[in-house]
């Protein structure tokens, strides 16, 4: 991605206790997964990774709690106040890459995204 095509969203929990900000190309698409967890939850996520260059924490961090589950190779975040799941990362392999819940972004139509699903119950 260039920084030409990068533009900054915003995004944040139900209550707002928990917000965070990205940079990333125009959002046309997202994804489901399969696994245990993304079912249970429901969340429609990024298309991709973002890099901790590109995603940052602005207020929060206290009212977040992780849950990691099985192989424990991605750290899911949830508001402790409201509930929500705004962002997971990963450990691991995966240390250091973050994908949003598309839901929890300010200004975007997360309904009228095309979904593609994610095998992860494979994994």
């Amino acid at each position: 991605m260039s920084n030409d095509d990068a533009r900054s969203y915003e995004g944040r929990c139900h209550c707002g206790a928990v917000r965070f900000r990205f940079r990333s190309e125009e959002i046309t698409e997202a994804r489901r997964c399969n696994c245990s967890i993304c079912v249970r939850k429901g969340a429609v996520v990024s298309a991709r990774y973002y890099q901790p260059h590109e995603f940052e924490l602005v207020q929060g961090r206290e009212a977040l709690c992780t849950y990691r589950f099985g192989d424990e190779v991605v750290n899911h975040y949830f508001c402790k106040h409201c509930g929500i799941y705004p962002f997971h990362d990963g450990a691991g392999d995966y240390e250091g890459r973050f994908r949003v819940n598309l839901g929890c972004v300010d200004e975007l139509d997360v309904l009228a995204l095309p979904v593609k699903m994610i095998d992860g119950r494979s994994y």
